[in-house]
């Protein structure tokens, strides 16, 4: 198959500078003018400034290697080659684009050179810039969105699955308390093998279950939940929970039926009690429509094992001040006063699992009086950088406006006995160059899917009203 070229748009590489690596065997070609516009970001200390300078760090050590990374191009370590192209001096922009100056212009009028220059090899030009794909559709050229590891959010890994088996078997693991993996597998029709194709560019069949394995086996995996119906009577059925070492399937009974004042209402949220309160599961990661109680379980399992069981010295509870690393000097007062507008939704809460009603705030009850026990503490996430959090429940909501690159850190923060605790919904984003498939909640839930140490649930059921619920799916 013949190479092809991929022109990369600047706002490509702020949003994950490793973007450069990712077209395998194909050339990668950078215009000059948006190097210029990377320039421009090197100083701030944000996300961005980060990126622009990891950018710049890439192109200096690819620019010393063999070969002349204006012309030819430098060959990088997936086969293919990394150039830096002007557009054509002799080009007629004028006649094309109002504002031909413009480096949006000029990146696309480099991706015209190479149709007319390269026949041979399709050109396809990179951006996150819806705009800047439709003018490049205008004048004849392909146009994609960098979107590395997309996948439709509707098969995103759920945590859990329904499986239909015989009766004798839920009766014998609520007796045994314990089966083997194997022996489920055992008793499972033998699912088919995927459709075969003959096209190669086909999308491999997604991670999310219950698709079947190779060699006609289910997929299972480390923390995920069963949904067990008898085959003989649908209503007879019984909840599991494959162990964290993966091998063995054990009877789910929830530990808790009231956790702060909070009862679970369906079995999402009770598989969500179960991962949030276990301490063996260091990272739980809710996804969730809005309502569906991702935050409010979230705080109330951290309140009963830092209050009640003393498992954790403190309940830390952040969200990204959008857009992170932000001054909060926007703001007017002192930091608290400048954090209250933006964790105002986790207050809300922590008042409401305190039980406080109108009385109780007017005689100046509040929330204050958790973190003046120390037991609490609000922080935005702008100063997490270069922290260690042992032995802490720490929340970060709002977590699908996060990048990748900034769920790293986060999770990369947690010392000892710390455990980490993301909520989002990942249709509601606000970063100008995330999606719902490429922010760094879902990208972190498909990395951990199957690790010991992590657990996922997807909420599915709005519990908030029924006004809230009938607004989240038809609005």
């Amino acid at each position: 198959m013949t190479a092809k070229n991929f022109v990369l748009d600047t706002n490509v590489l702020l949003h994950d500078p490793h973007a450069i690596f990712d077209f395998a065997d194909n050339h990668v070609v950078i215009p000059i003018y948006v190097i210029e516009e990377l320039d421009q970001f090197k100083k701030d200390i944000n996300e961005i400034g980060r990126n622009a300078r990891q950018v710049a760090r890439y192109l200096d050590h690819y620019r010393k290697q063999e070969g002349d990374i204006s012309k030819d191009g430098v060959t990088l370590q997936s086969g293919g080659t990394l150039r830096i192209l002007f557009a054509e001096k002799s080009q007629k922009l004028s006649n094309l684009f109002q504002d031909p100056n413009h480096p949006d212009s000029k990146i696309l009028a480099v991706a015209m050179r190479l149709c007319t220059e390269e026949p041979d090899r399709k050109t396809i030009l990179i951006s996150k810039d819806t705009n800047l794909r439709i003018r490049a559709d205008a004048v004849g050229l392909d146009a994609e969105d960098f979107e590395p590891e997309s996948r439709p959010i509707d098969e995103l890994y759920p945590g859990y699955q329904e499986l239909t088996v015989p009766s004798g078997f839920i009766d014998q693991l609520f007796q045994t308390e314990q089966i083997q993996i194997e022996d489920l597998q055992a008793i499972l029709p033998k699912p088919e093998p995927p459709p075969t194709t003959n096209t190669t560019s086909a999308a491999p069949p997604p991670p999310s279950l219950p698709n079947p394995a190779q060699g006609g086996r289910f997929d299972f995996y480390a923390n995920q939940f069963l949904s067990l119906v008898s085959s003989n009577n649908p209503q007879h059925s019984g909840l599991a929970r494959i162990e964290p070492d993966g091998k063995n399937v054990v009877a789910f009974r929830p530990q808790y039926k009231d956790v702060w004042g909070i009862q679970p209402r369906n079995k999402e949220q009770r598989f969500a009690l179960e991962l949030l309160l276990d301490p063996r599961i260091k990272l739980v990661t809710l996804v969730g429509k809005a309502g569906t109680g991702k935050t409010l379980l979230a705080i109330a399992a951290g309140l009963m094992t830092t209050m009640d069981q003393q498992l954790y010295q403190r309940l830390l509870v952040s969200r990204p001040i959008f857009p992170m690393g932000r001054d909060l000097g926007y703001l007017p007062g002192g930091l608290n006063e400048k954090l209250g507008p933006w964790m105002q939704p986790i207050f809300d809460n922590v008042e409401l699992l305190m039980g406080l009603n109108q009385k109780d705030k007017r005689s100046g009850r509040s929330y204050q009086e958790l973190i003046d026990l120390g037991v609490l503490q609000i922080e935005p996430l702008t100063y997490i950088r270069g922290r260690s959090i042992p032995r802490q429940y720490m929340i970060v909501d709002e977590a699908q406006n996060l990048t990748p690159h900034e769920i790293k850190t986060i999770v990369s923060r947690a010392g000892e006995d710390t455990k980490i605790v993301l909520t989002g919904d990942p249709y509601q984003i606000d970063h100008p160059y995330l999606d719902s498939s490429s922010n760094g909640l879902v990208h972190l839930v498909r990395r951990f899917q199957n690790q010991p140490l992590s657990g996922h649930i997807t909420l599915q059921k709005g519990e908030r009203s029924k006004l809230a619920e009938i607004a989240a799916n038809l609005l």
